[in-house]
């Protein structure tokens, strides 16, 4: 489990791909401080297990599954990639309840800078709206966010004016200048792809309203 609460920005610094997986060397001075072989650490919010150390860096395995869900999929030497071991018990909860289990990947849509900080617009999912709401919280990169606004969507009543898909649903999040300079969100713009996972609360009242759903079809055609 983790936090979203960034611990420094990492360089790949090695990629060795195969037919259905990639193993990845990572530099990142802090994360393998005092790490194990067998440890988890957050690589851009994928939770990964070190398989292997070496002075700064550590290596790990990134299989099908996730090179198809995650931006691990274009990894290269040089990527920037922001890095968090696993909380401990009795650690502060700066962020929230973060897995490492990533949804998915979502684009940067648009960046409008304030006085002191940066609005984000991404683009969402169709299948990821139900989960993310205004002022709940979001891992975008393995960081931890409030979402700050959300839209779109057929008849959403939203104004879409900057998303870049018209109708497409989108969320924004305001980061402030901490996060533009302690993580990789600094280096994002309209066109790159990021990371996101979703709430995990989100997730199981979603499971659950899908069972209460099959509950009620089953039960009105036993009495149909």
């Amino acid at each position: 489990m983790f936090t979203g609460i960034i611990e420094e920005i990492g360089e790949i610094t090695r990629v060795e791909r195969h037919a259905d997986a990639a193993r990845l060397t990572v530099r990142g001075p802090i994360a393998v401080a005092d790490a194990k072989h067998g440890d988890s650490i957050a690589v851009s919010g994928v939770c990964l297990t070190v398989v292997g150390l070496e002075r700064d860096e550590f290596t790990a395995d990134v299989m099908q599954e996730t090179l198809a869900m995650s931006t691990l999929a274009d990894a290269a030497i040089g990527t920037h990639v922001n890095l968090e071991r696993a909380a401990q018990l009795g650690d502060r909860l700066g962020g929230h309840i973060v897995q490492g289990h990533v949804d998915g990947t979502a684009e940067v849509l648009a960046t409008n800078d304030g006085s002191a900080w940066r609005v984000v617009r991404f683009a969402l999912a169709p299948e990821l709206a139900p989960l993310v709401a205004r002022k709940g919280s979001i891992a975008i990169d393995g960081t931890s966010l409030t979402v700050s606004a959300v839209g779109g969507g057929s008849g959403a009543g939203t104004d879409d004016e900057g998303t870049g898909r018209a109708g497409g649903f989108w969320f924004e999040v305001s980061l402030i200048p901490e996060t533009l300079a302690a993580t990789t969100l600094g280096q994002r713009r309209a066109g790159d792809r990021v990371n996101i996972e979703t709430d995990i609360l989100a997730r199981h009242v979603e499971r659950m309203l899908e069972f209460r759903g099959a509950e009620t079809t089953t039960s009105e055609e036993a009495h149909a």
